[in-house]
């Protein structure tokens, strides 16, 4: 490794294990936290620590931004950032990811942090001979750099400013993983595909409730999820994760969520996979999300954030053939056949939960005089409900395969885009389907993520129909089974029907896509 410590100008910084140059620090290190890195500190600190020469550090673009600025991904632990290369080295691949929304900007810091105290040697003793690391420190480079002091309000710095949530195109990243109609969705359906990370960590920061945890996280939440991947997460590594910063640290981390709801309790957000954990959990993966607390100092966000992502990664070096397994078996599990959920409503817990709600206290910004909160150390345990998973309100039998009409061009692009793996009909076949029978339909009041959503009502019937050559086979023996499933069943909550990618056929009384039915 890189002896990048050699005689430069030191400075002591409380995040790393010993004084690190300054041309090693990112933007926040160098002012102390007040600022936090604009795009071209990110690539030129990626640029100066990856390693050309032979190491096993290199710096590779992930797919470019709705303005054209290159999305770089850091390689960790390969002889190149070659996917090839990546996949035979036979380790597990975590790929994690920072600046989604780019007011959040915690993990684009730590994870460049990260890197550079791995080339130190750092974690040589630890994940370092188990892990690659595919890390995307700035995943919304275009939002990161509308800087402006009155984003993400109330939140307590950096001072300087940060960027927006949305990207330039003004959509939402994390409402874009289904839809894929940005072009960072599309290059991270591709990173998928060509890496296929067995874990992935996507880094966000938190506010709304005042509550006392330092972070809170979240694994995929749809119920199609692989058992084994909710189970493994849900009681074995997330609870060792909490116990370890909590005994080591004294830090508190949490399930997300949020007071309010009907009834009263502590609830999270959303199982649909428009969201990061959510998509990744129907590709078969496992997927955390981790969001440290807003209202906590800038640089105490980076260090939990930092933290979390290290203890993430120590238990996964120590579980390497476990999360092998736990990938494959999901991949192994048959959905042909099987009740999946096309809808889904919040699940209640058993019994009543000690959630810890805390307090902040209002300071103004030094420079707008603008309100921003502050953390207090303050900890009052209130017993709740917790509404943290969720269960299907609504199933289908998933087929086994699906057929997409050619003239349903837009679809079938967007299926290839996931990396499903489909085939063309290059003769007409007359085959038994199922076909979607339309009783009515429904569409939003108002365009939301520029797209106006819909619904559809009917039910499924059998028909005899000769399909025309250029149809899009389906098959549900693949990887990407339930993805393709809640892609293409046309009462899925967030499929390409609702996303209106079918209107124009709606509009002529048909559903142009048929089941090839279980048997």
């Amino acid at each position: 490794m890189k002896a990048l410590f050699a005689a430069a100008a030191l400075v002591a910084v409380p995040l790393s294990a010993q004084p690190v140059p300054d041309a090693l620090l990112t933007r926040a290190e160098r002012t102390e936290y007040r600022e936090t890195s604009s795009y071209a500190d990110v690539v030129a600190l990626a640029d100066r620590l990856s390693s050309p020469s032979g190491d096993d550090v290199h710096l590779t673009v992930m797919g470019f931004s709705y303005e054209g600025r290159r999305l770089p991904l850091i390689v960790v632990g390969a002889p190149s950032a070659r996917p090839d290369d990546v996949r035979a080295t036979g380790k597990i691949r975590v790929y994690i990811q920072g600046n989604i929304h780019a007011g959040e900007v915690e993990g684009k810091e730590a994870v460049l942090m990260l890197v550079r105290d791995y080339l130190d040697g750092m974690y040589a003793a630890t994940w370092a001979d188990d892990l690659v690391l595919l890390i995307a420190p700035i995943y919304n480079a275009d939002g990161n750099e509308y800087v402006a002091l009155d984003n993400r309000p109330l939140q307590y710095g950096p001072i300087g400013g940060m960027g927006t949530r949305a990207n330039a195109q003004g959509l939402d990243l994390n409402r874009d993983h289904m839809k894929l109609d940005s072009p960072e969705a599309r290059a991270f359906a591709e990173m998928m595909t060509d890496y296929d990370p067995h874990v992935v960590i996507d880094l966000h920061t938190t506010n709304g409730t005042d509550h006392a945890y330092h972070l809170t996280y979240a694994t995929p939440l749809h119920p199609n999820t692989p058992g084994a991947i909710d189970a493994f997460l849900r009681e074995r590594w997330i609870p060792e994760v909490t116990r370890r910063v909590e005994r080591a640290r004294g830090w508190k981390f949490y399930y997300y969520g949020n007071l309010g709801g009907n009834p009263a309790g502590w609830y999270t957000f959303d199982h649909r996979p428009r969201f990061n954990n959510n998509y990744v959990g129907l590709r078969n993966r496992i997927a955390i999300l981790s969001e440290a607390y807003a209202y906590l100092t800038f640089e105490d966000r980076v260090r939990m954030t930092r933290v979390f992502v290290d203890e993430v990664l120590g238990f996964a070096g120590e579980h390497a053939a476990e999360i092998r397994e736990v990938v494959a078996a999901a991949d192994a599990a048959p959905v042909t056949g099987r009740q999946l959920a096309v809808r889904a409503g919040f699940r209640r817990s058993p019994e009543p939960v000690s959630i810890l709600l805390g307090a902040v206290r209002e300071e103004p910004h030094p420079v707008t005089g603008l309100p921003m909160h502050l953390r207090l150390d303050m900890e009052t345990p209130t017993s709740m409900y917790e509404y943290g998973a969720f269960d299907a309100t609504e199933t289908a039998v998933a087929p086994l395969a699906y057929y997409v009409l050619p003239e349903a061009d837009e679809a079938i692009g967007r299926l290839r885009m996931h990396g499903i793996r489909t085939e063309r009909l290059s003769a007409p076949q007359e085959v038994i389907v199922e076909r979607f029978r339309i009783d009515s339909t429904a569409v939003a009041a108002r365009p939301f993520q520029a797209r106006t959503e819909r619904e559809l009502f009917g039910a499924w019937v059998s028909a005899t129909e000769t399909l025309p050559v250029g149809t899009l086979v389906v098959p549900l023996d693949q990887q990407l089974a339930r993805l393709a499933f809640t892609l293409l069943e046309p009462r899925s909550d967030d499929g390409l029907l609702g996303w209106a990618f079918f209107d124009e056929q709606i509009a002529r009384g048909d559903y142009p896509v048929r089941r090839a039915p279980a048997r």
